[in-house]
């Protein structure tokens, strides 16, 4: 019986010769490599890192099923079961742009305030937030817009445009219009889309031309009225001077015309006694004067008389002092004294 005798191993030509366990050590070696990169997969595929500052919400198929909040690594299902999604904790501020609205009076005005917000650490408040806007924070700032500007428009029909704009510190209510914003907005924002509004501030007043316009009149009306108001409060005081005055001027007339009176009544006495001397004296002087003075009182610039110039008191401009004392001479004659007469009548016989 013939047997196969062993052919022995025989090399290429050129080549090193292989050990006899290389090849099942370069097997392993793949193995642990294909192995690692499985495990990092899965670890890949299962872990999910939190970051300080920001939440992240895995979700099942869309639903969110658990918010992870502490900073570290968590796991969770590998996709399609479940994702990770990161939830920007940080603080942001909203600008409402420029809103036409209306004060309680009926004056339209442009309003631009901001809204700083931002999403609490609340596992549930997060769960709303992604539910209401799928964490978008576009979509969550456009939504915001929308509810500054309609509280704007409610909370500004609730002030007077002088509480809003105004030069005068006691009569600006400013803070109370913020205040009312934010109440609105805290009870409108915070139970739809969970986040937390922490403050709300106007960021702009102007007037459109027709409330420039409508208050400028206004002003106007006001300086116009005060102006009244001084004026009328000016005339009261001018009335009340010019009563005092004419009070006084009364009593000092009165007073006056009193003393004047005494002292006119004395002079009266005086005038009397001197004319009486003066008749005494020499009464044909005292009646050529006496006549003087009647012609003085009854004949001004421009009279014309018609009289006689034998007649008395117009005889003393003809005849002179002689006339006078011819008058009184006829005097005792006109009584009824002939001897008196009949010696003016020789007198004038002797004369030329």
């Amino acid at each position: 019986m013939n047997t196969a005798s062993p052919v022995p191993a025989t090399t290429a030509p050129g080549a090193a010769p292989v050990p006899g366990d290389a090849a099942p050590r370069r097997g392993r070696g793949r193995f642990v490599v294909a192995l690692l990169l499985v495990l990092f997969a899965v670890l890949g595929a299962t872990t999910v890192p939190v970051r300080q500052g920001s939440a992240t919400v895995v979700t099942r198929f869309g639903d969110p099923r658990r918010v992870l909040v502490e900073p570290g690594l968590a796991f969770k299902l590998p996709a399609p079961f479940e994702r990770a999604s990161e939830v920007d904790l940080r603080l942001r501020t909203t600008s409402s742009g420029l809103h036409d609205v209306g004060t309680k009076e009926g004056f339209r005005i442009l309003v631009q305030a901001w809204l700083a917000w931002q999403v609490p650490s609340d596992p549930e408040r997060i769960r709303l937030y992604v539910r209401a806007v799928r964490n978008d924070p576009k979509v969550a700032a456009d939504q915001i817009r929308s509810a500054l500007g309609s509280a704007l428009e409610t909370a500004t029909a609730a002030f007077q445009l002088e509480e809003l704009l105004t030069a005068d510190p006691a009569r600006l209510r400013l803070a109370d219009y913020e205040a009312r914003l934010k109440e609105r907005l805290v009870a409108q924002i915070e139970p739809i889309y969970g986040i937390t509004v922490h403050q709300v501030g106007i960021e702009r007043f102007t007037l459109p031309p027709t409330t420039i316009d409508a208050t400028v009149e206004r002003m106007r009306s006001d300086r116009t009225a005060v102006a009244e108001e001084v004026q009328a409060e000016g005339r009261t005081a001018a009335n009340e001077i010019r009563a005092a005055a004419e009070r006084d001027a009364r009593l000092v007339k009165a007073k006056a015309q009193e003393e004047a009176a005494v002292i006119e009544a004395a002079a009266r006495v005086e005038a009397a006694r001197i004319f009486s001397d003066a008749y005494k004296a020499d009464p044909a002087l005292y009646e050529f004067f006496r006549s003087l003075d009647v012609l003085d009182q009854i004949v001004h610039d421009g009279t014309r008389l018609i009289f006689r110039t034998d007649a008395a008191p117009f005889r003393a401009l003809i005849e002179g002092p002689e006339a006078l004392d011819a008058m009184n001479q006829d005097a005792p004659a006109a009584d009824g004294a002939p001897d008196d007469g009949a010696k003016d009548d020789g007198a004038k016989d002797d004369g030329p």
